[in-house]
């Protein structure tokens, strides 16, 4: 399966670019910028979240390749140090891949290699018709 279509939509308002995309491990960068801050001028955690949703997601997919299409059932992420600005890496890698679900974790870093936040998202596995 080829890496799904995602040039537009919330990838491409956060700026989220893919350095790798397998399915057993998934990269994406972007640029922590002032229209993703919270109010105190620090990188919104929903930003993490949707990175780290994105990352497993598109890893699952293609590990699911053509017998279906995955959708998150459940994301939980932790926010583990404030950024203001610089690039940020979040590396997904699956934790389990079964029948019905898989389970992915996230690590998002800074430049100097910092963690910053650490989620992990389960993905329904759903069946072509």
């Amino acid at each position: 399966m080829e890496m799904p279509d995602v040039t537009g939509g919330l990838v491409a308002l956060l700026g989220l670019k893919f350095e790798e995309a397998s399915a057993d491990r998934v990269v994406v960068s972007w640029q922590v910028r002032p229209e993703l801050h919270q109010p105190y001028g620090i990188q919104h955690g929903g930003v993490y979240c949707a990175a780290v949703e994105t990352a497993a997601s598109i890893g699952g997919a293609l590990w699911l390749a053509d017998r279906g299409r995955v959708v998150g059932v459940s994301n939980q992420t932790d926010f583990l140090r404030a950024v203001r600005e610089g690039e940020l890496r979040a590396v997904g890698t699956p934790v389990h891949r079964g029948r019905s679900q898989q389970l992915w974790q996230v690590e998002i870093t800074d430049a100097d290699e910092r963690l910053v936040a650490r989620g992990q998202v389960r993905l329904q596995n759903l069946a072509n018709d």
